[in-house]
């Protein structure tokens, strides 16, 4: 099959849509499908990363530039210019599709240009948790486009809740098919050297994230301990300065995909201590597939990815966090346990598992298409 996976924010820039979009990608290619991504992106930084070897084979179309905006109590890289919306059309027109798959299909730029484009069959991924007064007025102004999906899935019944606020006809038609993670890719990976007992943190430097209630619960723990704090954002600077005093910390910045995998697998522990707005947590699975336990914040969504494979606190409270790494980071046999269910919690939600799901109704669509 020809399939296009349309994404709306730049894939330039790590994120939980874009790693699921270009995953999904090498994933359909492995089973022999043309496969290609259109997405905004950051022109100097697209090569090695959406190059057609890292995707295995598919291609990437870059529709336009991404521009951060606060969304959700985080910044998201869109493009939503009438001039990334044209060239969506274009690619879209020249590629010739048997279905095209829009990943978040409310946001302005290349997803609502999808929409627009009605000649093939549209399958449709919500992805985003939370739905506040803003984006419920802009979904039912934007949402009536939406009735042009064929198929409308979520990556988890709090995802699919938060489309149903926004778009009332979306109500029960939405099926869940939870994100996936490329197992094999991070079973595989080199670990990286650690000098002791180590967390690892990865994310955007937010208050959203919760890297100020790690960093505090960090300080709690030995001497021993290491932490490395993946990832950059507004917050950064703040808190590279508050917590200057503790050596123990270090500030990779925003590394790629190889050196994130290899940190992933080489600390003790992830700990992931989100606030809130989680509609899934696949970076937690993620950890999980390369060998490494996982301390997370009780969120739904953490829930849903992890099930019992991850030993949860109560978010926000920098005193139970370091109780909850205290209690994996210095127990080996404890620690072994978390580590094995995770592995095979990890091998239930494999991204070749995911596709096969979204292959089927892309036949299913794709066959039923008039000639």
């Amino acid at each position: 099959m020809r399939i296009a996976l349309v994404c709306p924010y730049s894939c330039t820039v790590p994120g939980g849509v874009q790693t699921q979009v270009l995953g999904l990608a090498r994933s359909l290619r492995s089973c022999g499908d043309d496969v290609t991504v259109l997405a905004p992106a950051d022109k100097t930084a697209m090569a090695g990363r959406l190059d057609a070897r890292a995707l295995n084979g598919a291609t990437f179309e870059r529709v336009g530039n991404g521009m951060p905006v606060a969304v959700n109590g985080s910044r998201a890289p869109v493009s939503p210019w009438p001039t990334t919306m044209a060239r969506t059309h274009r690619a879209l027109r020249a590629f010739e599709p048997d279905v095209v798959h829009v990943h978040e299909p409310l946001v302005p730029g290349p997803s609502i240009a999808a929409l627009l484009s009605s000649r093939w069959p549209l399958v449709g991924t919500f992805h985003r948790f939370g739905a506040d007064v803003a984006y419920r007025t802009y979904g039912r102004v934007v949402g009536r486009w939406t009735r042009r999906l064929d198929a409308c899935f979520a990556v988890s019944e709090e995802a699919a809740t938060t489309a149903q606020a926004c778009v009332g006809h979306l109500r029960g038609r939405v099926a869940i098919i939870p994100n996936g993670v490329e197992v094999a890719t991070l079973a595989h990976v080199v670990p990286w050297p650690t000098q002791g007992p180590t967390v690892v943190f990865v994310g955007r430097h937010e208050r959203r994230k919760g890297l100020a209630v790690l960093l505090e619960a960090f300080a709690q723990l030995p001497a021993t301990a290491r932490l490395w704090a993946l990832g950059d954002g507004p917050d950064t600077e703040d808190l590279r300065t508050r917590f200057a005093s503790d050596q123990r910390v270090e500030w990779p910045g925003a590394v790629d995909d190889a050196e994130r995998a290899r940190r992933l697998a080489g600390a003790d522990v992830f700990a992931a201590p989100s606030l809130g707005g989680e509609s899934f947590g696949v970076v937690l699975l993620e950890a999980m597939a390369a060998g490494t336990a996982v301390v997370a914040s009780d969120l739904p969504g953490y829930r849903l990815a992890a099930l019992q494979a991850a030993r949860f606190v109560p978010p926000g409270e920098p005193a139970a966090l370091a109780k909850g790494l205290l209690s994996v980071l210095y127990d080996v046999d404890g620690r072994r346990s978390l580590c094995e269910k995770g592995l095979q919690r990890a091998a239930e939600c494999d991204m070749d598992l995911v596709a096969a799901q979204y292959r089927e109704v892309y036949g299913r669509l794709a066959s039923a298409r008039p000639e």
